[in-house]
């Protein structure tokens, strides 16, 4: 089996708390860890090398767009997904031009965000 690595970003401990719930509930997905800002994104990034960053994109110290831009800068096999309660335009393309693969909405399904998380698997750090 083919288990995916996930990092959580989210300012919000419950958020975070819930995903890794309803996350942990697939096989194939392996929470890796959590962080609770963009900073603490890239650092967890290096140490942890998890394949996907699950990436929330309204946060304080850095905000997610930078990390996603310092990821992919860094690592850029790594798949960040943004998953943010700002489903408007313009955070959609400012989340794209920093370099998420992915865009999704909280409160979305937890099928269809393990199904992004799962699709187009790569091994980003081999």
């Amino acid at each position: 089996m083919n288990v995916t690595r996930v990092l959580i970003v989210d300012d919000v401990e419950e958020v975070r708390r819930d995903l890794r719930t309803l996350l942990t509930l697939s096989a194939d997905l392996e929470i890796v860890g959590e962080a609770a800002n963009g900073s603490d994104a890239v650092r967890l990034t290096e140490s942890l090398q998890p394949d996907v960053v699950l990436m929330d994109l309204e946060m304080p110290v850095m905000d997610g767009y930078e990390a996603t831009r310092q990821i992919k800068a860094q690592y850029p096999l790594c798949r960040v997904l943004a998953l943010t309660v700002h489903d408007y335009e313009s955070a959609r393309a400012e989340a794209y031009r920093s370099g998420v693969d992915a865009f999704l909405v909280k409160g979305a399904p937890v099928e269809s965000i393990v199904l992004s998380i799962t699709k187009n698997r790569s091994k980003s750090w081999t």
